[in-house]
C-alpha cells in the first residue's frame, strides 16, 4: 500500500507573491497609523527655539483634534469641517496646514483661542487686554551654522491659564513683530505663534488665522534629533552629531 503524506499537496509557501503582500499589507499598516493615530515630523527652521529644535523628529497625534481632510495623505478624502473634533487648548503645541498654501506644514503654538482679542506690546503677549507674566531666565547659549556661539534672551512665558513655556527674544523688545495691532479671533480660528519670537512666520504675518480644519495634529514627544553636523557618509560623526538627550521627550 502506498502512503501518502497530507503535507505533500500542501503548496509551499513563500516566493514573490507573498512578499508582495506582506509589503502591502505593511504600507497599508503604515497608512493607517499615519492617518489615525501617530505622524512623524521633521523641524526645518528655527522657529520654534527653544523649544523644538531644528533636526527635531516628533511624533504628531492625529486623533488629538479628530480628522479633517487634511489627515489623509494628500488631501485623498476631501470633505468639510472635523469628525470627531476636539478643540485644542491655548500653549498646545500643534502642526497645521498654511491656510495661503495647504500644501505646507507648519509647527507653532496656540494662544488664541476663538474669541480672543491677542496683541503683542512691547514683546509681551497680551490675551483679552491682559498681559501674560514673563519672567527672565538665564541666556539661551547655542552655536549657529559657522560655529560662532551665540547668547540669546530667554524668558519663561505663563499663559492664562497656568502653562508656563521657554520663549526667546533675540533682538530685544522693539523688533517689527514686537508690537502689533489687536488681533480677534473669529469662530472657528486660532492663533498661533513661533516660542522664538523674533525669527517666527505665524499669525501676526502673512499666516494669519488658522481655521480648524487645518489642523493636523498636536505634537507630543520627540523621538530622534541631530545638530547637522555630520551627513550620511560620515558614520563616525554620527554619535557627536545626535542629540542623546533629547531622545523621548515629551513636548510642552
Amino acid at each position: 500500500m502506498r502512503y501518502e503524506s497530507p503535507y505533500m499537496n500542501r503548496k509551499k509557501g513563500g516566493g514573490l507573491g507573498e512578499t508582495i503582500k506582506t509589503v502591502a499589507y505593511a504600507f497599508l499598516i503604515a497608512i493607517l497609523i499615519r492617518t489615525f493615530a501617530y505622524e512623524p515630523f521633521r523641524i526645518p527652521s528655527g522657529s520654534m527655539i527653544p523649544t523644538l529644535l531644528v533636526g527635531d523628529y516628533l511624533f504628531v497625534s492625529k486623533y488629538a483634534y479628530g480628522y479633517s481632510r487634511h489627515s489623509f495623505p494628500f488631501g485623498l478624502i476631501p470633505f468639510e469641517g472635523r469628525v470627531f473634533g476636539s478643540a485644542p487648548q491655548r500653549g498646545d503645541v500643534v502642526v497645521f496646514k498654511e491656510p495661503s498654501d495647504t500644501s505646507v506644514d507648519f509647527i507653532k503654538r496656540v494662544v488664541g483661542l476663538p474669541g480672543d482679542r491677542i496683541q503683542v506690546l512691547n514683546g509681551i503677549l497680551h490675551v483679552n487686554g491682559e498681559p501674560v507674566r514673563r519672567e527672565r531666565m538665564e541666556d539661551y547659549v547655542r552655536r549657529d551654522p559657522s560655529g560662532s556661539v551665540l547668547r540669546q534672551t530667554r524668558y519663561l512665558e505663563t499663559l492664562p491659564e497656568g502653562l508656563s513655556h521657554p520663549i526667546l527674544e533675540i533682538h530685544g523688545d522693539d523688533y517689527f513683530l514686537d508690537n502689533t495691532r489687536v488681533f480677534l479671533v473669529p469662530e472657528g480660528h486660532y492663533f498661533m505663534m513661533g516660542d522664538n519670537r523674533d525669527s517666527s512666520q505665524d499669525s501676526r504675518t502673512s499666516v494669519g488665522f488658522v481655521p480648524a480644519e487645518n489642523l493636523v495634529g498636536r505634537a507630543e514627544f520627540l523621538f530622534f534629533s541631530h545638530d547637522g553636523s555630520a551627513a550620511l557618509w560620515e558614520p563616525w560623526k554620527w554619535p557627536h552629531a545626535i542629540r542623546w538627550d533629547r531622545f523621548f521627550q515629551a513636548i510642552h
